[in-house]
């Protein structure tokens, strides 16, 4: 396997001098092409900061972020924004999907925004709807469907253009249970059927157990990481929850 991701002893500050809150502290780690990673940590971690950073929707302080071999930091202009339409696919927890547009166009739109040529793109919707299991609701507008079909739409949307890395940010949030599983089983098939890298931040153990890695964050740097290996999701449920413990703080505020 090819790495897709190097972050390199990251630091990220805000505020003044005279209130200066470190949210990054030093953080360092790969993914590898193919992974499925699961950041976790209590709130105020630093671990949305790490996915914003990624993302390029903040910027470091300091160190160095490789995607593909590319340092991002150093990104301006153009390659800036053909980073973020074509190298990157992103998973927020509220959808972010245009309430005026079907799940249809919503999904069209990342292709359209790169250029795709018309008759390319309604055979990769269909393909990647196919794949999500939502080809019934291509025609639907948002508030036609439920929470696990809009987060299903918006996770098509962040696949179609094939990008290097799909991050994830609290995709089980804002879902049901029932719904949620379904999610991450659909985050499971991309991942192992068509080698899907993704790096998801989550707060929920069992979200997190979906996963074959979890890197765990404390006060800006990584307290530990564990890998699911040849372990059951339950066994490795498990050992998530023993290392939460070890966290410490408000149980709570890590699952």
């Amino acid at each position: 396997m090819s790495q897709i991701l190097k972050i390199e002893n990251i630091e990220k500050y805000y505020g003044n001098r005279s209130n200066l809150t470190k949210a990054i502290d030093g953080i360092s780690f790969d993914v590898e092409e193919g992974e499925f990673v699961a950041i976790m940590g209590a709130s105020g971690s630093g671990k949305t900061t790490l996915l914003n950073c990624i993302s390029t929707i903040d910027r470091v302080t300091s160190g160095h972020i490789f995607v593909a071999g590319e340092d991002i930091t150093k990104l301006k202009g153009n390659k800036l924004n053909k980073y973020r339409s074509h190298e990157l696919g992103f998973i927020f927890q509220d959808f972010n999907l245009l309430d005026t547009l079907t799940a249809y166009e919503n999904i069209a739109l990342a292709l359209s925004i790169q250029n795709t040529k018309v008759g390319d793109i309604g055979k990769r919707v269909n393909e990647v709807a196919r794949k999500l299991d939502i080809q019934d609701v291509l025609q639907k507008y948002p508030y036609e469907m439920s929470g696990g079909q809009r987060q299903r739409v918006a996770s098509a949307r962040a696949i179609i253009t094939n990008p290097k890395l799909v991050l994830a940010d609290e995709p089980t949030g804002a879902l049901d249970s029932k719904s949620a599983k379904m999610l991450l089983e659909s985050f499971n098939h991309l991942n192992k059927e068509f080698k899907t890298t993704i790096l998801m931040v989550t707060h929920d153990a069992f979200t997190a157990s979906y996963a074959s890695r979890v890197i765990f964050i404390k006060d800006g740097k990584v307290f530990n990481e564990i890998r699911k290996g040849n372990q059951k999701r339950k066994e490795f449920f498990d050992k998530i929850i023993d290392v939460v413990t070890l966290l410490g703080g408000d149980l709570n505020d890590a699952l």
